[in-house]
């Protein structure tokens, strides 16, 4: 059970991959923003994922799961932040 888990978590690493290889550069900012809601649920199942866990393993791994989703909410944040600052001040952030 747990190769077939890992199979799949590698085989969706290298999909992400390619697909945020192919969009364009002026589609990075508007799709981050829009994962923000996908995050935040990645966040809520996460958070059940650790405190459901029956080994320390899973607890790790769910833990692990809710910093790195965060870090990645806030990211993306911060970066449509300075996108929408640079609409705002005309191109320019002080």
């Amino acid at each position: 059970m747990m190769v077939m888990l890992l199979f799949i978590f590698v085989l969706a690493m290298f999909l992400g991959f390619e697909l945020i290889s192919k969009v364009p550069s002026q589609l990075h900012t508007p799709l981050m923003s829009g994962s923000n809601a996908i995050s935040g649920i990645t966040i809520v199942g996460a958070i059940i994922a650790a405190g459901r866990g029956d080994t320390a393993f899973t607890v790790i791994l769910g833990t692990l799961a809710v910093c790195l989703a965060t870090i990645n909410v806030i990211g993306g944040y911060v970066v449509t932040d300075r996108m929408l600052g640079m609409f705002r001040h005309g191109g320019r952030r002080k």
